[in-house]
């Protein structure tokens, strides 16, 4: 099913207020947001850990092979000559079903995952 333009805008803001937690305070309403990184990523440290949250905060570089729905919900980017994948998937707040509305934040959590390209 198609979302409408306003829909998927929304989706898409929501996702970067996500991102924007990764390395910064937020002041105001907080998107409810988990940030997780997989083993890989804890492997490489805790500062290339937040040079590449940081990467994954300040991301912009969306266009159709990467963001085909509009909603900003995946990324990839070359770090230290390793290739690093973001992801955000939307659960309902039981975190056992998925978000019935992606679009309202008050019925899905969404986890941003940080991980190495080869743990995809």
């Amino acid at each position: 099913m198609k979302q409408d333009t306003h829909t998927t805008a929304r989706i898409a803001e929501i996702n970067d207020q996500c991102r924007r937690q990764c390395m910064m305070p937020v002041f105001g309403t907080r998107v409810p947001c988990q940030i997780v990184m997989t083993q890989g990523m804890a492997a490489l440290g805790p500062e290339a850990q937040i040079r590449i949250a940081a990467k994954v905060r300040d991301f912009d570089s969306f266009d159709t092979d990467n963001d085909p729905y509009g909603e900003r919900d995946f990324g990839a980017f070359e770090h230290e000559g390793r290739r690093i994948f973001w992801k955000i998937d939307y659960y309902a707040p039981d975190m056992e079903h998925g978000s019935e509305d992606p679009a309202d934040p008050q019925q899905t959590v969404r986890v941003l995952t940080i991980m190495l390209a080869e743990e995809y």
